[in-house]
């Protein structure tokens, strides 16, 4: 048995008895000592870093070349579990390393849990939109607004995969600003929900006034330091004011469109699930953390949305009906 194999048992030993409390693995001495002789040893070559080396000395697989592990990336991952391991054997708490906690890297994925659970996000939102689309007749009003969510919030999960595979400053910008995307489109959907009776004047420039400030935000983050504390605020503001105009528009219809509920449980739903990130612990058996818990929790609720996207479609499809807006259907 292989010093590494034998220290990753040991890590899912002490996983469950360890103490949770963050602390900043990456600026111990014996870290940065590990990582700066691992580098000097196994990755260069008159200052040049070699590539092969570390294909040679760490056995990387088809996949980690794939991912574009480094030598000095095999170097930081095998310093962060030695520094984990140096932490547990004195009982003291398990460290984090550059803002996350050590994962265990699986087919050449960083964080594999949160990569399936955004996998398993973006497959849900694929087969319900097929299913609305057999279920909703293209005229229908507010029909477009449906496949404008979902085209957003699939592009979102993709991005989600792609950043938990490899954490770069460019897929970790990605994946936040098209979070987002999703987040800001359910607020768009509300409102233009509220206002499909309107002109389609009022509502274009509306919805312009939306993209641009998308845009807007988008350049923000992509010019300067990122700004976590602040993103997630923005995040949390836009969804909490989307989720408060359904709350209101469910207290006016909750006679005449019983079906309100659904999109009622749904944000009740969501914001339990959020909860989960607040929770801060170290990944069980090195793999699954609170994190990749809200995406698991995230995929049974988007039925609830698009449940009530398709009554909502076929309700109001009727009603134009019956106010004479279409010729008759067989």
């Amino acid at each position: 048995m292989s010093s590494r194999s034998l220290s990753a048992i040991l890590l899912l030993l002490g996983a469950f008895v360890a103490v949770c409390h963050a602390s900043n693995g990456d600026r111990t001495q014996f870290f940065h000592n590990c990582r700066q002789n691992c580098e000097r040893t196994n990755c260069s070559a008159d200052g040049l870093e070699i590539q092969e080396q570390a294909v040679k000395f760490y056995k990387q697989s088809v996949f980690d070349r794939l991912f574009q592990w480094s030598c000095a990336d095999e170097c930081q991952y095998g310093c962060m579990w030695r520094t984990v391991l140096a932490f547990f054997e004195r009982g003291w708490p398990i460290p984090q390393f550059y803002g996350k906690w050590p994962f265990l890297r699986l087919l050449g994925m960083q964080e594999p849990a949160s990569v399936i659970f955004s996998g398993l996000n973006f497959a849900v939102h694929l087969r319900l939109l097929r299913k609305f689309r057999r279920e909703v007749r293209p005229d229908s009003p507010c029909y477009m607004l449906t496949h404008i969510f979902a085209v957003t919030s699939l592009n979102g999960w993709v991005w989600s995969a792609i950043f938990h595979t490899r954490d770069f400053p460019l897929t970790e910008l990605l994946d936040y600003a098209f979070a987002y995307s999703i987040i800001l489109c359910s607020l768009y959907v509300m409102v233009m929900r509220m206002l499909h009776r309107y002109s389609l004047f009022l509502r274009g420039v509306i919805s312009l006034a939306f993209l641009s400030y998308y845009i807007n935000y988008f350049a923000y983050l992509s010019v300067g330091r990122f700004n976590y504390a602040f993103n997630m605020m923005v995040n949390v503001a836009t969804g909490v004011i989307a989720a408060v105009g359904w709350f209101v528009w469910c207290h006016f219809v909750r006679i005449r469109r019983p079906y309100f509920r659904r999109i009622l449980r749904f944000y009740v739903l969501m914001a339990l699930a959020m909860s989960l990130e607040l929770l801060d612990f170290p990944p069980i058996l090195w793999i699954l953390d609170a994190h990749a818990l809200w995406h698991l929790a995230t995929v049974p609720l988007a039925s609830l949305y698009y449940d009530f996207m398709i009554e909502d479609c076929r309700t109001l499809r009727k009603e134009k009906v019956a106010a004479g807006g279409y010729a008759f259907y067989n």
